[in-house]
């Protein structure tokens, strides 16, 4: 039996009209679609936020990803997610994984591909991108990235203050992905280059309990696992330069 194709799709930063046309013509093909959770929740944000693009009879399956930093026990995770991958493409059904963002961005189908591939290499895999958070997130707040021969850096937050401020030296703009966890420190670093930098705190964008701050100290105190950073070179300018927020909505980790 010819195998079915495994389709690794980004459902973009929360607003389900900001899934590609690609994206939503495939969705609407697919037998299968694989949602990826935290083993801690039971539910998925990009399931949530393409649910309106799904067939009314399309099998979801649930693919638990850990949040920990343990090996063994992420690779064992990777492991049972790719079989179950590979269990459903064997049967000549067409499938997608969904993945918040873009696919190949900070992403749990990165994970899935590369064990995928090397267990089966035979399978089928195509990758439909999506409109990133900090994409989103720049339209948003109208906040220009990078221009001319700028250069953006892409930061993951979880690495510790000093480490980011030492990246930081080196890029024109840079993006904190990943904010929520040592935020704290980060907003302290980040003090120290106000006189050069603009800073703009964006959370849950497009979804309930959206919050943007041009201030820092306008922020919540622990955000969001759904939080970035927009850190810009001070010669751009922001167009708007007072704090605009919404209320927080603390809301659990979720793995997409």
């Amino acid at each position: 039996m010819q195998p079915g194709t495994l389709y690794g799709i980004g459902v973009g930063p929360g607003a389900p009209d900001l899934l590609t046309l690609r994206a939503v013509s495939t969705l609407a093909r697919v037998d299968v679609v694989f949602a990826a959770a935290s083993s801690r929740n039971d539910y998925s944000v990009a399931l949530d936020i393409a649910r309106p693009h799904l067939r009314h009879d399309v099998t979801i399956e649930r693919l638990d990803f850990p949040m920990t930093r343990d090996q063994s026990v992420l690779t064992a995770a990777w492991k049972a997610n790719a079989d179950a991958v590979e269990a459903v493409l064997r049967t000549g059904r067409n499938a997608a994984f969904l993945t918040l963002g873009d696919p190949l961005i900070y992403s749990t189908f990165g994970y899935l591909l590369r064990t995928l591939t090397a267990l089966a290499p035979d399978l089928p895999v195509e990758v439909i991108p999506g409109v990133t958070s900090y994409q989103a997130a720049a339209a948003k707040t109208r906040t220009i990235l990078c221009e001319s021969g700028e250069n953006l850096l892409l930061l993951a937050g979880i690495q510790d203050a000093a480490r980011l401020d030492t990246a930081l030296t080196r890029a024109d703009n840079a993006v904190i992905l990943k904010a929520y966890r040592n935020f704290s420190s980060i907003r302290t670093m980040l003090a120290s280059h106000e006189a050069t930098r603009d800073t703009v705190f964006v959370s849950r964008l497009g979804m309930e309990g959206e919050v943007v701050a041009r201030d820092l100290h306008a922020a919540p105190e622990h955000p969001h696992y759904l939080s970035l950073l927009l850190v810009t070179d001070r010669k751009h300018g922001n167009p708007e330069h007072t704090a605009e927020s919404t209320s927080d909505a603390e809301a659990d980790e979720t793995a997409d």
